[in-house]
């Protein structure tokens, strides 16, 4: 049994069942830098009876319920990403991060590269242990009449990339990048930068080259990943913390262009196995790596195949919740359990999105 501790959108209490889940949504009176403040969390993890409290992080509010909750036991943490835009708050917090790293019973990472270049995570790597994120298969299955229809609207040689148009992505850079590929980019998402890169691509003389395709809802994504050719992940900073896309292009065969960041990203995407990866802010090297596989169709088939094998056997969203329960048990075992089996995850944050602006 899993008992599941969110913030709510609204300043009220809420109780639901989700996927067969107990959920408590707990009232948000406000949130700052996407980091909700709920008043009653404390409580909420104390009254919890549950073997393992597990909390993701960054969270600040969270770790600091959890001291107030006075609960002892197991504790598990996740560290998604560092706080990294907030300088001042990340220095201050840096002792409580190292702390809860160090006595807490573990603490998942999503990528050896992650517990490398972390100044929390790489002081305890002995307290740290890999756990990637994992897909849904069955979503990216290629709908043929789609992808048909998607490639006649935008022709030839699709250049894919997928994400929210915000700094960290890199998208300028592969624009700049377009400017010397034949062939057509599809950007999907939307964002606070959408009308620069938008005259980046006319400025470039590349508007025509360019299609904006905003916001497309997640199920709706994998005719455009089977349409293209190749997938571009071109970030530029640690805010790029894994690239889940990147899984996604790959769950349908796709060779993925990524950028050599201290972080999961080139541990989803393997440089010579499952795609080429090139320094981040680039655009040369962006336009090399993707018109050698635009112009490749034997190495574009070979990486994809290896994509496809890489996701099923590593990233699929069945292996990361064994891998986690493994580590439930192996912490505490079925003739240990103090209550039903039941393991409580305490998280104040909102669906899909960050806990904190890192």
């Amino acid at each position: 049994m899993v008992n599941v501790i969110v913030a709510n959108e609204a300043r009220e209490r809420r109780q639901e069942i989700v996927d067969g889940v107990a959920v408590t949504r707990l009232a948000n009176l406000a949130t700052v830098r996407s980091m909700p403040f709920c008043p009653h969390l404390a409580t909420a993890i104390r009254s919890v009876r549950s073997d393992i409290v597990h909390l993701h992080l960054p969270n600040p509010a969270a770790l600091i319920a959890y001291l107030m909750s006075g609960r002892r036991g197991p504790l598990v943490l996740t560290w998604h990403s560092d706080i990294l835009r907030q300088k001042l708050l990340s220095r201050v917090l840096m002792p409580l991060h190292r702390w809860f790293v160090r006595n807490a019973t573990q603490c998942i990472a999503t990528s050896p590269n992650y517990i490398g270049s972390s100044p929390v995570l790489s002081v305890s790597r002995p307290h740290c242990r890999v756990i990637p994120y994992g897909i849904p298969l069955g979503r990216f299955a290629a709908p043929h009449n789609e992808v048909a229809e998607l490639r006649r609207r935008f022709g030839p040689r699709i250049v894919l990339a997928v994400g929210r148009l915000i700094y960290y992505k890199g998208f300028e850079y592969l624009m700049r990048a377009m400017a010397h590929i034949n062939g057509k980019l599809v950007l999907i998402g939307d964002g606070p930068l959408r009308r620069s890169l938008e005259r980046d691509a006319c400025e470039a003389g590349i508007g025509e080259r360019v299609f904006f395709a905003g916001e497309i809802d997640n199920s709706k994504l994998a005719p455009y990943y089977h349409a293209a050719e190749v997938f571009v992940l071109p970030s530029v900073a640690r805010t790029e913390a894994f690239g889940i896309v990147q899984l996604e292009a790959m769950a349908c065969g796709k060779p993925v262009v990524n950028t050599r960041l201290a972080t999961g990203v080139p541990f989803v995407s393997v440089d010579g196995l499952t795609g080429i990866t090139v320094p981040p802010r680039d655009p040369a090297s962006l336009a090399q790596a993707i018109t050698r596989l635009l112009d490749d169709a034997e190495l574009r088939a070979r990486y994809g195949a290896a994509a496809i094998h890489r996701v099923r056997s590593e990233f699929t969203a069945e292996r990361m919740a064994a891998r986690t329960l493994a580590l439930y048990r192996e912490i505490v075992p079925p003739q240990e359990r103090a209550h039903t089996p039941a393991l409580a995850g305490a998280a104040s944050r909102h669906r899909g999105r960050r806990n904190i602006d890192s």
